[in-house]
């Protein structure tokens, strides 16, 4: 393994912009109320959003905010409201050159196309009010495609937007009329651990269409690297692989088309979703270097104090740029591939498994926004095998309020899979704080309670192999450690027994996430 050319020897930014480094987003898994709302009330509705995303630039110092368009209600009059509600700030911070708003976008292959052609409207007419307001830059200019797959779609996205923006521009602009935005930069959000892994062949195509349809190569790429749905689909090691090698896969095709790449990581605070907690920063980067912008998602925005919250955006807003990203040779990936097809076997047949107990506990998860039901004609649903599971925020909760962290799942039998195959070292290679990700979960397990669900399903008896693999490769043992890390382990003894009886367990289920700082 080597280290790609440091930062000052790359290529430079010729999209002439600044490059954000911290994305609040939107993702409903925090366990406590915002600190903004006086109501102290969890739930965000569409309608807080707006304050939200001005608080989440001035108040803690995030550089960028994702307007999520997939799966949730959302106000389409975001930048209108902003502006009459904070022009003074966004005159001096403007929209689209100093700090960012981004959309993302429904998968029109995956949802109808009802909402995207209101969010290229919006992206248009956005532009119109801030030239009217006397502000040059558009505000939104780029949007999250999620679930990329092959670069057509990227391509096709640009294509609508183009039409969409000569058709507003004949019936609505006044003559003479000069416009920047019909061009839209498409950010591809690759959420498969197998897409992960050949995601670079999809910028390499996209390349080649982008100068077939306007002669000429983009300026630069932000690709998005989920963390949370590979992790909920494959399991943490599997999830972690795939982003290291996506990471390395991005720079190398920087090094080959000459484009910089700045590549987005998506992650959540507890280890299962990305493991980035205002507590852990410099862990983060140690594992992941080379991600040039992080998401900031709820938990770590409203969970944590905000004073710890505003340190840790200013170290990420200062450290990232400047780390130096991995290259693996292509036998490491190769190697890297071999070690997700092992964990993710032990994995999937588990979950797959005790699905039933999962949604049986989603059910009682408190809302957080609101989103839209993802079944049928307003969208999709995950799933394992035959079985449909939650989100992956859901999911992470439910298990959590079981004392079976997910990230304890399948996770042993691959380490010991992985050592009688040869495998050991690069597990080493591609995840550094494996051991640390296990210990920290590992707090918050609660043995009683597997043994419980093991004696009404034989499939949690894999989980406890699992947890003695684990104990035995690293010499740890798991489990409660401090007062908080106990005072979770009754909650959540509290949770099974109630659901037993068929009782409410949902405040324990909110004392539990509470103490560990997430929901999901």
């Amino acid at each position: 393994m080597a280290y790609f050319l440091k930062k000052n020897d790359r290529p430079k930014n010729s999209a002439d912009r600044k490059i954000p480094t911290t994305m609040a987003t939107q993702h409903p898994d925090n366990a406590a109320a915002p600190y903004w709302k006086s109501n102290q009330e969890p739930f965000i509705s569409t309608l807080d959003e707006i304050e939200e995303c001005y608080r989440a630039y001035i108040d803690i110092g995030c550089q960028e905010y994702m307007w999520d368009w997939e799966g949730k209600y959302v106000d389409e009059g975001v930048v209108e409201k902003l502006f009459s509600s904070h022009y003074d700030y966004f005159k001096e911070n403007q929209i689209g050159k100093d700090v960012f708003l981004t959309f993302r976008l429904p998968n029109i292959w995956y949802e109808k196309e009802y909402r995207i052609a209101r969010a290229y409207i919006g992206i248009l007419t956005f532009e119109d009010l801030a030239r009217d307001l006397g502000l040059k830059t558009p505000p939104v200019f780029e949007v999250i495609l999620p679930m990329t797959d092959e670069a057509q779609k990227m391509i096709y996205l640009q294509q609508t937007f183009r039409k969409i923006a000569r058709l507003k521009h004949q019936v609505f602009d006044e003559e003479g009329t000069v416009r920047e935005s019909s061009y839209l930069q498409v950010i591809p959000l690759v959420e498969g651990v197998s897409e992960l892994t050949v995601s670079r062949k999809i910028l390499h195509d996209y390349v080649d269409l982008h100068a077939a349809e306007y002669g000429s190569k983009p300026l630069y790429l932000r690709p998005f690297i989920a963390r949370s749905d590979p992790a909920l689909n494959a399991g943490i090691v599997p999830a972690t692989i795939a982003a290291k090698v996506a990471l390395s896969e991005y720079f190398r095709f920087e090094e080959e088309s000459g484009i910089p790449v700045y590549p987005i990581m998506g992650v959540g605070s507890l280890p299962f979703r990305g493991g980035l907690s205002p507590w852990n920063v410099p862990h983060f980067i140690e594992e992941y270097p080379g991600v040039r912008t992080v998401t900031v998602q709820s938990a770590f925005r409203y969970d944590y104090p905000q004073e710890d919250v505003r340190e840790a955006i200013n170290l990420l807003n200062r450290s990232l740029p400047g780390t130096v990203p991995l290259a693996y040779t292509p036998e490491e990936v190769s190697a890297g591939e071999r070690l997700v097809a092992i964990f993710s076997l032990h994995y999937q047949k588990t979950v797959e498994e005790v699905a039933d107990m999962i949604n049986r506990v989603s059910a009682s998860i408190p809302p957080r926004r609101e989103r839209k039901l993802h079944i049928g004609l307003f969208g999709y649903s995950r799933g394992i095998g035959q079985k449909h599971l939650p989100r992956a925020i859901g999911f992470t909760a439910s298990l959590y309020s079981l004392g079976i962290p997910p990230e304890l799942i399948g996770t042993g039998r691959g380490i010991a899979q992985a050592i009688r195959e040869g495998y050991a070292e690069p597990l080493s290679l591609f995840y550094r704080r494996l051991k640390d990700d296990m210990q920290d979960a590992g707090h918050y397990l609660n043995k009683e309670n597997l043994t419980f669900l093991a004696s009404e399903n034989q499939a949690w008896m894999s989980v406890k192999e699992d947890i003695e693999l684990v104990e035995d490769f690293f010499k740890i043992e798991l489990g409660p450690v401090t007062i908080e890390h106990y005072l979770h382990r009754n909650f959540v003894s509290s949770i099974y027994f109630l659901m037993q009886e068929e009782k409410d367990f949902s405040d324990y289920l909110l004392k539990a996430a509470l103490l560990r700082r997430s929901l999901g």
